[in-house]
């Protein structure tokens, strides 16, 4: 029998998502979070042998998340859902550590072989999603200018940025300038949803 644990933020989702699963004869969801920073704690306290993850969820992402159980349960394999097809997410997904990364309006069916394939040591990843991801290049943002756009997204003034990620006020103002260049945006709102829509925050 498989075991499965299943994290997603939205009980419905997530529990349609376990009850189709639970039809599978191989299949069981032996363990559910509704939160990213409790997948790693529900892995340990329920052995599991497959791990399916939302990626926007409440305390770490689906992203973050596969890369703590890959560096501290490297036995389970990984599989990402994502209702937002966007390219720079896959690639994130496969740097952390991912086994397989589909889309969550895939048929459960599609969802099942998925699991077979990737303990059978397969990648398994939506081939519309690579075909975007091979068009779209990789992230040019650096890690420090994705930091300092996320912090940006609310809205805060580079006094706030400066405060909150312990950066002078010119260096904020150098890093959101170079990413709105690198992105083609004309402010850093638009920088941002650029950012957002591709996957690269």
């Amino acid at each position: 029998m498989i075991r499965l644990l299943l994290a997603e933020d939205q009980s419905m989702v997530r529990e349609a998502l376990a009850a189709l699963l639970g039809l599978e004869p191989d299949m069981e969801v032996v363990a559910q979070a509704a939160r990213g920073d409790e997948v790693l704690q529900a892995a340990r306290a329920h052995p599991v042998d497959v791990a399916l993850l939302d990626i926007e969820m409440p305390g770490l992402t689906g992203i973050e998340a596969a890369a703590l159980l890959r560096r501290e349960l490297p036995a389970v394999k990984i599989v990402v859902l994502t209702t937002f097809g966007r390219p720079g997410y896959l690639r994130s997904a496969m740097e952390s550590g991912a086994d397989a990364f589909l889309v969550k309006d895939a048929p459960a069916a599609q969802l099942a072989t998925a699991v077979r394939k990737v303990l059978a040591g397969e990648r398994v990843i939506d081939p519309t999603l690579a075909a975007a991801a091979l068009a779209e290049g990789a992230n040019p943002l650096t890690e420090r200018e994705r930091d300092v756009l996320r912090a940006a997204q609310d809205g805060a003034t580079n006094a706030e940025l400066a405060v909150a990620l312990c950066l002078s006020q010119g260096t904020v103002r150098n890093y959101l300038s170079m990413a709105i260049q690198k992105l083609a945006a004309r402010n850093r709102a638009e920088a941002v949803r650029i950012a957002r829509e591709k996957g690269w925050l």
